[in-house]
This record gives structure tokens, C-alpha cells and sequence, in this order.
């Protein structure tokens, strides 16, 4: 199964150029969750996928490839 979420959650945080580290601070969980997430080992819960959302400017939806937008 394709891993959209962790392929554009790896995307936006290179993009803006940012560790795994910088993302699990502004989520309040360990880096090794944010490897997980980008790793399609676990996935994110609702208040982290929101956080997410509006730090990069985007919808839910682009995160978790339902929209290419």
C-alpha cells in the first residue's frame, strides 16, 4: 500500500528544511514517531494531522492524498 501521507508529510518538511525533530517539537511527540509517520509505520491521529495542516498551509485532504492541492 502507498504511504501518500509520509511521502508528502517527508516532502513539506524538506521543502520549508526541517528535521524529523523540528516537526515532533510543534507536534509535542519524539522524533521517532515522526520517522514512523513518514515511514508509513503509524499513522497520524486527527489533532496531529490538523497541526500539520496548518503549519505547511494545506488541506487535510493533501496530506492524506485526497487532493492534489
Amino acid at each position: 500500500m502507498q504511504n501518500v501521507f509520509g511521502e508528502r508529510l517527508r516532502m513539506l518538511r524538506k521543502e520549508k528544511e526541517l528535521k524529523q525533530e523540528d516537526i515532533a517539537n510543534i507536534l509535542g511527540c519524539t522524533q521517532r514517531k515522526i520517522s514512523y509517520m513518514e515511514q508509513g509505520v503509524t499513522e497520524p491521529d486527527t489533532q496531529s494531522l490538523v497541526k500539520l495542516a496548518d503549519f505547511f498551509g494545506v488541506s487535510v485532504d493533501f496530506l492524506l492524498g485526497r487532493s492534489d492541492y
